[in-house]
């Protein structure tokens, strides 16, 4: 598991990153035409022109094992040098990109990306959660949950038993799609709002990346998360008031797992075009996005550090996400995106350290400017979400950018101990899978918490009846994004109306102006650039315009002034 999609190898977007070897120069479009299979997404100038591209993909030796008619997008295998510029060329087809490589094995190691703030033990998960009292309470709206103590988050966005939980608390008919790794919807925390009807699971487990197949076909059921970030993405959303471990912003919304990552942590092209039509066609009123799509973190349509082939696939990459994020918006889906953990202002990137990803050891520096897209976070209609830690500074590892920074939430800043809180009560505490947990190292292979060593008391147990449920604190704007994602839920169950089959509905337009309208105002620092005595050599800029900055964007997203206001966003 590397869950790079939204970081980099020295800011973390969940807590650990992978070691990489040293990069070679286009390696990533050699391997593409080495004669080895691989999967490619034809994009076709229209769905109308979808019939010439799939000739012209067969004529060039492809299989055609999908097809995407919403988006004009063909799945193809093909094996041996050439495929690409060959179809790229023919009639009615706009682009293709290499998906994946098949056969290559990433490094797995992993290693803790805030070396700067180990943990020192004196954070609040020193004891397993208590499981005395695991009735369900749903109805005690004042009793709050066992470790809703610990959600410094949720009380910063006025989600809390005396803030929106008060007021609003979600309605069932409002559905947010968490494009992930997927969903633990056994979890006791989930599973009373996660759909197993409208989840779908959009990747095939790949050995070499993901390692053994957990079942024969290898492909996950729907309520299965071995990776662990999906699930802790879900439970900031929408974990239950139950009288167990958290509650979420918005806890009697309808969780759905539309799965495109890998077991490893990749997200590749096909499977998030899949996801985000799917979305549009489910009736989905909110998707979550804590992931870049691979294998480049930025994508430039010219950029001159690439080769013609790999300039070409970034164009791909840009045009048929753009034309799935279109979709989606169209068919009512309000886009939530996290912006990304480089600790770089993304209108002056600099310095791409990352790309291309895959196959991995194909990295390489490359030169940036803002003509170049983090995708899906910088497309049309996506909100885009820097991460704030518990004193509401920038987190030292959150992207950020006047132009990219729609609005700002909590993901935690394990540096940040300007409120008390010491690593890792100062990150976010959510849900997790076991598999996730021991993934990571917060757990042992028999499910106990790890109590030594750098990820000691990151997790915390609660049983009941010998099943047993995990907690684990994690910071990323992967962390921050489903805040947001929470809110723009509660706005649509305030003020959306019922559609077909009891959905709520309501334009993600009018969601998004709500949701900037009663963000909480946040200047920039004082002193500017800002300083972070904790992280030499990060001194980022908090640009102004007239109704936002840099950092936060039009303010950190708060649930009780979404729900407490009129459907203007006014008092």
């Amino acid at each position: 598991m590397r869950f790079r999609h939204v970081l980099s190898a020295t800011a973390l977007l969940t807590g650990v990153v992978v070691v990489t070897t040293a990069p070679t120069a286009h390696a990533a479009t050699a391997a593409s035409s080495s004669g080895s299979s691989g999967t490619y997404v034809v994009l076709a100038d229209s769905p109308a022109t979808m019939a010439a591209a799939e000739a012209a993909a067969r004529a060039a030796g492809g299989t055609v094992t999908g097809r995407n008619q919403a988006i004009g997008t063909l799945t193809v295998t093909a094996t041996g040098t050439g495929f690409a510029p060959t179809v790229r060329s023919a009639s009615g087809v706009a682009g293709v990109a290499a998906d994946r490589s098949i056969g290559t094995s990433p490094k797995r190691d992993q290693i803790e990306a805030d070396t700067g703030a180990a943990n020192d033990g004196s954070g609040a998960a020193a004891t397993d959660a208590s499981s005395a009292d695991s009735r369900d309470r749903s109805d005690e709206a004042d009793a709050g949950d066992p470790l809703s103590g610990l959600q410094w988050d949720m009380r910063l966005i006025g989600a809390s038993p005396n803030g929106s939980y008060a007021e609003e608390r979600g309605d069932r008919g409002v559905t947010v799609g968490i494009i992930d790794t997927g969903i633990d919807g056994k979890h006791a925390d989930l599973r009373r709002n996660f759909s197993y009807k409208l989840s779908r699971n959009f990747v095939t487990d790949i050995p070499a990346i993901d390692g053994p197949c957990e079942h024969p076909s290898c492909v996950d059921p729907v309520d299965e998360d071995d990776g662990g970030h999906g699930t802790h993405v879900a439970g900031t959303v929408a974990a239950a008031i139950n009288g167990r471990g958290i509650s979420g912003v918005a806890p009697n919304v309808t969780l759905v797992n539309i799965r495109a990552g890998q077991d490893s942590g990749f997200f590749f092209l096909d499977s998030t075009l899949n996801a985000l039509t799917y979305a549009g066609d489910a009736g989905i009123n909110v998707v979550n996005m804590s992931f870049f799509t691979d294998p480049w973190l930025f994508n430039c349509a010219a950029n001159p550090a690439d080769s013609p082939e790999e300039q070409a696939q970034q164009r791909t990459i840009i045009e048929a996400t753009q034309r799935a994020l279109d979709y989606a918006h169209r068919k009512g889906v309000v886009l939530v995106a996290a912006l990304g953990n480089e600790s770089t202002d993304l209108g002056h990137p600099g310095l791409d350290r990352t790309s291309p990803d895959f196959p991995p050891g194909t990295e390489r520096v490359r030169t940036v400017d803002n003509t170049c897209l983090v995708i899906p976070q910088e497309g049309r209609h996506v909100i885009g979400v820097s991460a704030t830690g518990p004193s509401t500074r920038l987190s030292f590892y959150s992207n950020y950018g006047i132009e990219q920074t729609d609005v700002s939430a909590p993901g935690g800043d394990s540096r940040d101990k300007a409120t008390g809180l010491a690593n890792p009560a100062n990150r976010v505490l959510s849900t997790i899978s076991l598999a996730g947990a021991i993934e990571f190292g917060f757990v042992d292979a028999n499910g106990e918490v790890i109590r030594t060593g750098p990820f000691a008391n990151r997790a915390f147990k609660e049983c009941e009846n010998g099943v047993c449920s995990y907690y684990a604190y994690l910071q990323g704007t992967s962390m921050a994004s489903p805040h947001a994602a929470g809110v723009a839920a509660l706005i649509v169950s305030r003020f959306g109306h019922e559609g077909r089959h009891g959905r709520m509905v309501m334009d993600p337009d009018k969601v998004e102006q709500i949701l900037y309208r009663t963000a909480t105002k946040t200047a920039c620092p004082a002193v500017n650039p800002a300083v972070y005595p904790d992280t030499p050599g990060f001194t980022p800029l908090c640009e102004v315009a007239a109704e936002a900055n840099g950092f936060y964007g039009h303010g950190i997203v708060n649930a009780l002034n979404a729900v407490s206001h009129d459907e203007d966003g006014r008092d």
